[in-house]
C-alpha cells in the first residue's frame, strides 16, 4: 500500500490516533472543528496503534483506566461509561478497532473521520465489544456500507497488513503518543500536536507556519 498523499506539494492535515485511546476520545470535537476550519486542506487519518494484539484485561487495567478517564472528562467534557470497567474480562486489543476504521476507508474514503468517531462512541459511550466485528457492522449499516462486504473486508489479509502499514507510517513519522497532528505543507512535515490540544490552539499552530514563522 502506497500513501500517494505524502508526496508533492499539497497541503494536508493529519491526524494519528486510535480509536481506544482515551485522550483521542476527548479531542474529538477539536479535530472536527480543525478539519472544518480548513476544508481547503486534505484530511486524513493514520491509526497509530495503541495496544494492537494487546492482552491486558480490566482487572490488569481497571483501576488505571479509571483514574485516566475521570481525569479526560474533567479536562474535555466528553463522557464516559464506567460500565465498561466493570467486565474484568475485557482484553484491550486495539486492532481489530483500528481494522475497522481502515475497511470503512477503503469502502467509502471521505466518511473516514466520521467512522471513526462512530467506533470511539461506540465504545466509550455505549459500551460495545471492540473485538467483535458485528460491533463494526453496525456501525457500518449508518453508513450504508454494504454489510457482506463489510465483513469480508474486515476478516481478509489485505485490511489486516493496511492496518499493520498505518501503524509503521505513524512510527516512521516519529510519533510517540496519541493523538497527534502533522501538518503537511509546502513539501514539508510540522508535528502541530502530540497529545491532547484545544482547537484553538491547533489553529494558532497552523496560521504560524502558513505564514512562515
Amino acid at each position: 500500500m502506497t500513501y500517494s498523499w505524502l508526496e508533492g506539494e499539497g497541503s494536508t492535515l493529519i491526524y494519528i490516533s486510535d480509536p481506544m485511546c482515551s485522550w483521542c476520545y476527548g479531542f474529538a470535537p477539536e479535530i472536527s472543528e480543525i478539519k472544518e476550519a480548513y476544508p481547503q486542506y486534505d484530511f486524513k487519518v493514520i491509526l497509530g496503534g495503541l495496544r494492537p494484539g494487546g492482552t491486558e484485561t480490566n482487572k490488569d487495567l481497571g483501576s488505571f483506566l479509571d483514574h485516566h478517564w475521570k481525569e479526560v472528562e474533567k479536562r474535555t467534557g466528553k463522557k464516559f461509561n464506567y460500565d465498561i470497567l466493570k467486565d474484568d474480562s475485557l482484553v484491550y486489543d486495539t486492532e481489530p478497532s483500528s481494522r475497522a476504521v481502515v475497511v470503512a476507508r477503503k469502502m467509502k474514503p471521505e466518511i473516514e473521520l466520521h467512522f471513526f468517531k462512530a467506533v470511539q462512541l461506540a465504545f466509550y459511550f455505549e459500551g460495545k465489544d471492540m473485538r467483535d466485528v458485528e460491533s463494526f457492522v453496525e456501525i457500518a449499516k449508518k453508513f450504508d456500507l454494504d454489510e457482506s462486504q463489510y465483513r469480508e473486508l474486515f476478516e481478509s489479509e489485505e485490511i489486516k497488513y493496511e492496518t499493520k502499514t498505518d501503524y509503521q507510517l505513524s512510527s516512521e513519522m516519529g510519533i510517540k503518543g496519541f493523538p497527534s497532528m502533522v501538518f503537511k505543507h509546502a513539501g514539508q512535515f510540522f508535528l502541530i500536536s502530540n497529545g491532547y490540544r484545544e482547537a484553538k490552539d491547533l489553529k494558532e499552530t497552523i496560521e504560524s507556519i502558513l505564514k512562515g514563522e
